[in-house]
């Protein structure tokens, strides 16, 4: 039975291979625990995976924003709440997720969705569909945003190639967004290596990446990133294009630090040096 609230609270998890060598769970995976809850929110609501596709329609990532307010400790419990702020022109829906412990919050995440058909072309949701989702809106937990650039500072671009496997296709047939995540992280611990900085020290902050087309079992597609500059923490700030040519699948930028490092402009630093491979 569909729950009747603008406001879907549920226990979350992050599994075991979330974690990295120092047990820090990574930015993709934070990610996907984000998805999890809007499925389940949305399953809770009446809207579970199969109805959309016996509907004929489904929810595409257009734009995602995460600010990471701690790292998660394998094992604790954390607790996934998610709601829809805004539902525009029966296409565009924007949805607020949080991950918190009981020690405070872990990340906030902002998502744009796009209703689509099967052919992946933007179409009005049915009203069946709208209702199932009042608008909510929580006056202390405002939507998630990339701390701006204080210092400007141009790096040179670093990339390298992924060739997307038949293994990876999700329930859309094409590569879920969140690893698109993973391969900007990819490119920055490739350059911390090339450094002397060990990549398993990268801690995210915050990132946002912005969707164009998905790429799809076969495809072979360039990840660029491109320091810009740091924050007021010192954070260095990175933009990443993914590519083929002249087609772009994403872009958008990350925030991260070196967790442990005694001077903060290391990693800063090691990007703006960066060398092509």
């Amino acid at each position: 039975m569909a729950e009747r609230t603008a406001l879907w609270e549920l226990p979350a998890a992050l599994p075991r291979h979330a974690f990295s060598a120092r047990d820090a769970a990574r930015a993709g995976d934070v990610w996907r625990a984000f998805q999890e809850v809007a499925v389940e929110g949305s399953a809770r609501a009446g809207w579970p995976p199969m109805r959309y596709r016996a509907a004929g329609a489904a929810f595409v990532i257009r734009t995602m924003t995460v600010v990471h307010h701690a790292e998660a400790r394998y094992g604790e419990a954390l607790t996934g709440r998610t709601w829809v702020r805004r539902f525009r022109r029966g296409m565009l829906s924007t949805r607020e997720v949080r991950l918190d412990a009981a020690r405070g919050p872990i990340a906030s995440g902002t998502q744009e969705w796009v209703h689509v058909s099967p052919e992946l072309s933007p179409v009005r949701a049915s009203p069946e569909l709208v209702e199932a989702f009042p608008l909510h809106d929580e006056p202390d937990s405002p939507p998630a945003e990339l701390p701006e650039v204080a210092t400007p500072r141009e790096g040179v671009p670093f990339r390298f190639e992924v060739e997307a496997w038949w293994t990876w296709m999700d329930p859309l047939d094409h590569v879920n967004h969140p690893a698109y995540v993973d391969w900007c992280d990819e490119g920055i611990s490739r350059r911390m290596a090339a450094a002397g900085l060990a990549p398993v020290t990268l801690q995210p902050v915050a990132e946002t990446l912005t969707y164009f087309r998905g790429v799809v079992a076969g495809e072979r597609v360039d990840v660029v990133g491109r320091l810009v500059g740091a924050t007021a923490a010192g954070d260095a700030v990175i933009e990443h294009r993914i590519e083929r040519g002249e087609t772009i699948y994403a872009k958008g930028r990350s925030v991260r630090r070196c967790v442990d490092a005694a001077d903060p402009a290391r990693l800063v630093d090691a990007l703006a040096g960066a060398r092509e491979s």
